[in-house]
């Protein structure tokens, strides 16, 4: 149970699960997962939501991953790269272990920047149709050519 701040013991957060992305075969769901932060430490296609809290205020959300990693489709070595997330929730937001596992999931991924930049902005509006998000994508330089990737999404 969660202690609120007036002291009062509340109701867990109901999360709503929903399996994005390229994810295939039953390999990669685990049945144990329901309560917030339970079950799931190993990389998944599952992002977690939970009902936005304030939706009569409009206010942005900024998540930062500085430590992604996947690899290059042509030579199979590992990228890495810092990615920000930023959005306005309608009415849903992110749980964030579920997106640290989401993220996580891409490190044995062959994938171009730019097609996993864009995937992730396309499964996080699929999980939570936000009034606006922009998904930005630093990638480490290589040959002399640090790649950034941007891409958003607004609603309507």
């Amino acid at each position: 149970m969660k202690r609120e701040r007036n002291g009062t013991v509340g109701e867990q957060p109901e999360l709503k699960t929903t399996l994005v992305g390229w994810a295939v075969g039953e390999e990669r769901v685990n049945p144990a997962f329901g309560k917030l932060g339970e079950g799931r430490t190993f990389p998944s296609r599952h992002l977690d939501s939970f009902a936005n809290p304030a939706p009569d205020i409009d206010y942005t959300i900024v998540l930062e991953i500085p430590e992604f990693t996947c690899l290059c489709p042509l030579s199979q070595q590992p990228d890495f790269a810092r990615f920000t997330i930023e959005y306005k929730p309608a009415d849903y937001c992110v749980e964030t272990k579920s997106l640290k596992l989401y993220m996580w999931s891409y490190r044995n991924e062959g994938v171009f920047h730019e097609a996993v930049t864009n995937q992730i902005l396309r499964d996080l509006v699929a999980v939570l149709d936000p009034k606006w998000i922009k998904v930005t994508g630093i990638f480490n330089t290589r040959g002399g050519v640090t790649p950034t990737i941007i891409a958003q999404h607004i609603k309507g």
